[in-house]
């Protein structure tokens, strides 16, 4: 068992991988356990997860700079995870430092880490919540959020975390009905398109963890933008999605594994 530190709230298997503490290490944080980093190494020798979570976070950061620069001034970010370099409020904030955030996730440490990180930004909050109960979210994120108004819905790397027994689908709708004309949701998730056997060995890494991962094809992401109108390039691979150079492409996008697209909400 390893010693608790003060930022792990009370309750928390620190044996027990977690999805958000893997992340958190593969993108060189700190705030991970030896369970969390044997499974990240774990995945590092079946798949390209290093460079898989440095381009998902890279898109992140496009995204918001792209809806900031349309306007948006508000921001959900479902499945945010532990705070690391490039928050989504950090980057809003260079375009517009008035934006609001809203953070959710279940993952007590990341909201933990979070609310420390958070205190003197009156503009931005975490909260402790199920991403699969969107009404809870939506009332919860409504105490700094003006849902009569646009917001930027941010679910990045995340529904691959949600069984289709859980209806990712039918979550997301519930969202978007939520939001008001002119909102954009932006979506990234895991595929076993492009490398099929390297991505069951890690499905079956992560089938050890407390997250199971149901990696989907490009039809199936394409039903989750249900009620938005996909914006240019479309779904592509992580890198392809309005890149900034043509190194951030790379040689074979398609190892990114992590498909991307962006909606409007008309």
């Amino acid at each position: 068992m390893v010693d608790r530190v003060s930022w792990v709230p009370e309750g928390v298997n620190v044996d027990v991988p977690s999805s958000a503490r893997i992340y958190d290490y593969l993108l060189g944080g700190g705030h991970n356990f030896e369970a969390d980093r044997e499974t990240a190494e774990a995945l590092i020798r079946v798949l390209p997860v290093r460079d898989m979570a440095r381009r998902n976070r890279a898109y992140l950061r496009r995204v918001v700079l792209e809806l900031a620069g349309l306007g948006i001034r508000q921001f959900l970010d479902l499945g945010s995870g532990i705070p690391t370099v490039g928050n989504v409020h950090e980057v809003a904030h260079e375009v517009a430092p008035e934006s609001k955030v809203v953070y959710v996730d279940f993952e007590p440490v990341a909201i933990t880490h979070a609310e420390l990180m958070l205190a003197d930004e009156p503009n931005v909050t975490a909260l402790l919540a199920d991403l699969r109960e969107p009404e809870k979210v939506v009332a919860q994120a409504r105490e700094l959020l003006d849902f009569s108004q646009p917001v930027g819905l941010l679910v990045v790397g995340v529904l691959q975390f949600i069984p289709d027994s859980d209806d990712p689908w039918g979550v997301l709708s519930r969202y978007v009905e939520a939001l008001s004309s002119g909102s954009y949701l932006a979506l990234s998730h895991f595929t076993a398109d492009s490398m099929p056997a390297a991505m069951a060995a890690g499905e079956e890494i992560f089938a050890r963890t407390a997250e199971p991962i149901t990696p989907r094809t490009k039809a199936q992401v394409a039903d989750m933008m249900a009620g938005t109108e996909i914006v240019e390039p479309g779904i592509v691979f992580t890198p392809e999605w309005r890149p900034e150079t043509p190194e951030d492409v790379g040689a074979d996008p398609s190892k990114a594994n992590i498909y991307a697209a962006v909606g409007r909400k008309p």
